[in-house]
């Protein structure tokens, strides 16, 4: 039997939270492995003109269903951040057929090949590498987002920038463990077990961050580092001051000085060990 990654009791443990008036979080346990306590978000976003967005979607609870009727209901894009945060894509979609599925390229043939995650219809926005400039979503996205496309990166990540808010929401491309505000109403502490003692450091957006830069230069950006680094120089172009990623606690203020701590050697033209 595969471990269980999320929690069987979602809802118990969940924590939503309003970010800002129109930014809210959903944080709730999620371990790899079923051991390490990497945490897991998913992040709503309703935009001026009233259509609601939510990126790497976590488990729809009847809670998060009245968050977005709070919000006026009008769910109209679901983001998949890259090939891994995707798993909860089908109940959202079936709950909000109208919405349009913004992901990374290969996710949907990836998803076809398993019968638990195969989708009915094609994916409405599809971001592909060899895309000629910038992809557009729609008018009203494209007004208060910015994207880029982490190709370089081995799980194909989308990042998004809310110009509003000041927010950039990301996945795997930066870390922040330990989990805590996502191990928060379980009965578990986000810093137990072995595995998590010895990843969780490793992890740690801390400054100077050096054990996640060696991750990033060495793990993340080795198939392409020359497109790994342009990615890079294009989000640290954005003006973010707040940072929401799907492991670990957000950031409230000041994460661009964070992102270029963790992401330093790409940025300085320098490496060092």
């Amino acid at each position: 039997m595969a471990p269980r990654l999320f929690p069987s009791n979602p809802a118990d443990v969940m924590v939503i939270r309003n970010v800002t008036s129109n930014v809210i979080t959903l944080s709730l346990p999620f371990a790899r492995f079923g051991r390490l306590k990497f945490g897991g978000r998913g992040t709503i976003v309703k935009m001026a003109t009233g259509s609601v967005a939510v990126f790497s979607p976590v488990n729809l609870t009847p809670e998060v269903h009245d968050t977005i009727n709070s919000l006026g209901g009008d769910l109209k894009y679901i983001a998949a951040l890259d090939m891994e945060h995707h798993l909860h894509l089908k109940s959202w979609k079936e709950a909000f057929p109208d919405a349009a599925i913004i992901a990374p390229e290969g996710l949907w043939e990836k998803r076809q090949s398993n019968p638990q995650t195969k989708d009915a219809g094609p994916f409405e926005h599809v971001f592909r590498k060899d895309a000629q400039g910038p992809q557009s979503i729609s008018e009203e996205f494209d007004a208060e987002f910015e994207t880029e496309y982490v190709h370089g990166h081995p799980s194909r990540e989308l990042v998004f920038y809310h110009r509003p808010s000041r927010t950039l929401i990301e996945a795997d491309l930066l870390f922040n463990l330990p989990a805590r505000e996502q191990y928060s109403k379980s009965k578990e502490s986000a810093t137990s077990g072995l595995l998590t003692k010895i990843v969780s450091p490793l992890m740690s957006a801390n400054s100077p961050a050096t054990w996640q830069k060696r991750f990033v230069w060495y793990v993340l950006s080795s198939g392409d580092r020359a497109a790994f680094t342009e990615s890079v120089r294009r989000i640290d172009g954005w003006d973010f001051n707040r940072l929401i990623p799907c492991h670990g606690d957000v950031v409230e203020s000041g994460a661009k000085g964070v992102f270029r701590s963790v992401m330093e050697w790409f940025l300085a033209d320098r490496k060092r060990v």
